[in-house]
Protein backbone atom coordinates (compact mmCIF):
# COMPACT_ATOMS: atom_id res chain seq x y z
CA UNK A 1 0.00 0.00 0.00
CA UNK A 2 2.84 2.29 0.81
CA UNK A 3 4.24 1.78 -2.69
CA UNK A 4 0.98 2.92 -4.27
CA UNK A 5 0.87 6.06 -2.15
CA UNK A 6 4.56 6.78 -3.05
CA UNK A 7 3.69 6.44 -6.69
CA UNK A 8 0.66 8.70 -6.27
CA UNK A 9 2.69 11.40 -4.51
CA UNK A 10 5.43 11.12 -7.15
CA UNK A 11 2.79 11.46 -9.88
CA UNK A 12 1.33 14.52 -8.16
CA UNK A 13 4.81 16.07 -7.87
CA UNK A 14 5.42 15.40 -11.57
CA UNK A 15 2.04 16.92 -12.43
CA UNK A 16 2.88 20.03 -10.38
CA UNK A 17 6.30 20.31 -12.04
CA UNK A 18 4.77 19.93 -15.51
CA UNK A 19 2.13 22.51 -14.66
CA UNK A 20 4.81 24.94 -13.36
CA UNK A 21 7.07 24.37 -16.39
CA UNK A 22 4.13 24.83 -18.75
CA UNK A 23 3.07 28.03 -16.99
CA UNK A 24 6.63 29.40 -17.24
CA UNK A 25 6.80 28.45 -20.92
CA UNK A 26 3.64 30.47 -21.54
CA UNK A 27 4.47 33.32 -19.17
CA UNK A 28 7.81 34.32 -20.74
CA UNK A 29 6.43 35.10 -24.23
CA UNK A 30 3.34 36.77 -22.74
CA UNK A 31 5.51 39.11 -20.63
CA UNK A 32 7.74 39.84 -23.64
CA UNK A 33 4.69 40.68 -25.78
CA UNK A 34 3.20 42.90 -23.08
CA UNK A 35 6.50 44.77 -22.71
CA UNK A 36 6.73 45.29 -26.48
CA UNK A 37 3.10 46.42 -26.61
CA UNK A 38 3.68 48.90 -23.77
CA UNK A 39 6.73 50.31 -25.59
CA UNK A 40 4.80 50.67 -28.85
CA UNK A 41 1.92 52.34 -27.01
CA UNK A 42 4.29 54.94 -25.56
CA UNK A 43 5.89 55.48 -28.99
CA UNK A 44 2.49 55.98 -30.66
CA UNK A 45 1.33 58.20 -27.79
CA UNK A 46 4.38 60.42 -28.30
CA UNK A 47 3.28 60.97 -31.91
CA UNK A 48 6.33 59.36 -33.52
CA UNK A 49 4.82 56.19 -34.96
CA UNK A 50 4.42 56.33 -38.68
CA UNK A 51 4.58 60.10 -38.95
CA UNK A 52 6.34 61.23 -42.12
CA UNK A 53 9.49 63.31 -42.24
CA UNK A 54 8.72 67.03 -41.84
CA UNK A 55 11.66 69.03 -43.08
CA UNK A 56 12.21 72.67 -42.17
CA UNK A 57 15.14 74.62 -43.65
CA UNK A 58 16.19 77.93 -42.07
CA UNK A 59 19.12 80.30 -41.62
CA UNK A 60 20.41 80.15 -45.18
CA UNK A 61 23.72 81.94 -45.71
CA UNK A 62 25.95 82.25 -48.78
CA UNK A 63 29.46 83.58 -48.30
CA UNK A 64 30.24 86.59 -50.46
CA UNK A 65 32.82 85.26 -52.93
CA UNK A 66 36.28 86.77 -53.17
CA UNK A 67 37.09 88.58 -56.43
CA UNK A 68 37.90 86.03 -59.12
CA UNK A 69 36.89 83.02 -56.99
CA UNK A 70 35.09 80.36 -59.06
CA UNK A 71 32.98 79.09 -56.14
CA UNK A 72 31.84 79.90 -52.64
CA UNK A 73 30.04 78.11 -49.81
CA UNK A 74 26.44 78.09 -48.57
CA UNK A 75 25.07 76.90 -45.24
CA UNK A 76 21.61 76.03 -43.93
CA UNK A 77 20.07 74.70 -40.77
CA UNK A 78 17.90 71.65 -41.56
CA UNK A 79 15.44 70.26 -39.00
CA UNK A 80 13.48 67.02 -39.35
CA UNK A 81 10.48 67.47 -37.08
CA UNK A 82 8.79 64.27 -38.24
CA UNK A 83 8.93 60.68 -37.10
CA UNK A 84 10.83 59.24 -40.09
CA UNK A 85 14.38 59.81 -41.26
CA UNK A 86 14.98 61.64 -44.52
CA UNK A 87 17.94 62.25 -46.84
CA UNK A 88 19.10 65.43 -48.56
CA UNK A 89 19.79 64.33 -52.15
CA UNK A 90 20.21 67.38 -54.39
CA UNK A 91 20.50 71.13 -54.25
CA UNK A 92 19.86 73.72 -56.93
CA UNK A 93 20.27 77.49 -56.92
CA UNK A 94 18.72 79.89 -59.39
CA UNK A 95 21.03 82.01 -61.58
CA UNK A 96 24.09 79.89 -60.68
CA UNK A 97 26.22 78.55 -63.56
CA UNK A 98 26.60 74.89 -62.78
CA UNK A 99 25.70 72.37 -60.12
CA UNK A 100 25.58 73.08 -56.41
CA UNK A 101 27.25 70.18 -54.61
CA UNK A 102 27.19 68.81 -51.11
CA UNK A 103 30.62 68.63 -49.56
CA UNK A 104 32.31 67.73 -46.30
CA UNK A 105 35.19 69.70 -44.82
CA UNK A 106 38.19 67.41 -44.34
CA UNK A 107 41.67 67.90 -42.92
CA UNK A 108 44.97 66.56 -44.21
CA UNK A 109 48.06 66.08 -42.08
CA UNK A 110 49.75 69.43 -41.53
CA UNK A 111 46.37 71.20 -41.06
CA UNK A 112 45.62 71.48 -44.78
CA UNK A 113 41.87 71.63 -45.40
CA UNK A 114 39.93 70.52 -48.44
CA UNK A 115 36.35 69.80 -49.48
CA UNK A 116 35.28 66.29 -50.29
CA UNK A 117 32.09 65.95 -52.38
CA UNK A 118 29.37 63.72 -50.90
CA UNK A 119 26.26 62.27 -52.56
CA UNK A 120 23.71 62.76 -49.79
CA UNK A 121 23.22 63.59 -46.12
CA UNK A 122 20.89 61.72 -43.77
CA UNK A 123 18.72 63.69 -41.36
CA UNK A 124 17.40 61.44 -38.59
CA UNK A 125 13.85 61.71 -37.27
CA UNK A 126 13.58 64.44 -34.67
CA UNK A 127 17.15 65.58 -35.36
CA UNK A 128 18.77 68.35 -37.32
CA UNK A 129 21.74 69.23 -39.47
CA UNK A 130 23.62 72.49 -38.97
CA UNK A 131 25.82 73.06 -42.01
CA UNK A 132 29.08 74.83 -41.22
CA UNK A 133 32.51 75.65 -42.68
CA UNK A 134 34.01 72.86 -40.56
CA UNK A 135 31.48 70.15 -41.43
CA UNK A 136 28.96 69.70 -44.20
CA UNK A 137 28.28 72.61 -46.54
CA UNK A 138 27.31 73.42 -50.10
CA UNK A 139 29.80 74.33 -52.81
CA UNK A 140 28.17 76.97 -55.01
CA UNK A 141 29.54 78.17 -58.38
CA UNK A 142 29.79 81.97 -58.51
CA UNK A 143 27.46 83.62 -61.05
CA UNK A 144 28.67 86.14 -63.61
CA UNK A 145 26.41 88.81 -62.05
CA UNK A 146 28.16 89.89 -58.85
CA UNK A 147 26.50 89.25 -55.52
CA UNK A 148 26.47 91.91 -52.84
CA UNK A 149 26.08 91.51 -49.08
CA UNK A 150 22.36 91.31 -48.29
CA UNK A 151 21.33 89.80 -51.65
CA UNK A 152 18.97 86.85 -51.46
CA UNK A 153 19.72 83.69 -53.43
CA UNK A 154 16.89 81.17 -54.03
CA UNK A 155 17.81 77.54 -53.36
CA UNK A 156 15.84 74.31 -53.71
CA UNK A 157 16.91 71.47 -51.43
CA UNK A 158 15.46 68.12 -52.49
CA UNK A 159 14.83 65.41 -49.90
CA UNK A 160 14.08 61.75 -50.58
CA UNK A 161 10.81 61.68 -48.62
CA UNK A 162 10.10 65.35 -47.94
CA UNK A 163 10.46 66.42 -51.57
CA UNK A 164 11.72 69.83 -52.65
CA UNK A 165 12.06 72.65 -50.11
CA UNK A 166 12.50 76.16 -51.49
CA UNK A 167 14.37 78.64 -49.33
CA UNK A 168 16.25 81.93 -49.64
CA UNK A 169 19.81 82.35 -48.45
CA UNK A 170 21.29 85.74 -47.59
CA UNK A 171 24.69 86.68 -49.01
CA UNK A 172 26.99 87.58 -46.09
CA UNK A 173 30.59 88.72 -45.78
CA UNK A 174 32.82 85.98 -44.34
CA UNK A 175 33.37 86.54 -40.62
CA UNK A 176 30.58 89.11 -40.16
CA UNK A 177 27.76 86.75 -39.25
CA UNK A 178 27.80 83.65 -37.10
CA UNK A 179 26.91 80.78 -39.40
CA UNK A 180 24.52 78.03 -38.34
Amino acid sequence: MRRISDRASTARALDRRRLRDGALAVLVPVVACCTALAGLTVWVGAGRAGSPARIRVTQGRVLLPSAGAPETAAFFRVANEGGSADTLLRIAARDVPGAVTLSRHCMRPGNAAYRSPIDSVAVAAGEGLAMSPTGIDLTVPVPSKAWHAGDRVPFTLEFRRGGPVRVLAVVVRPGTVTLP
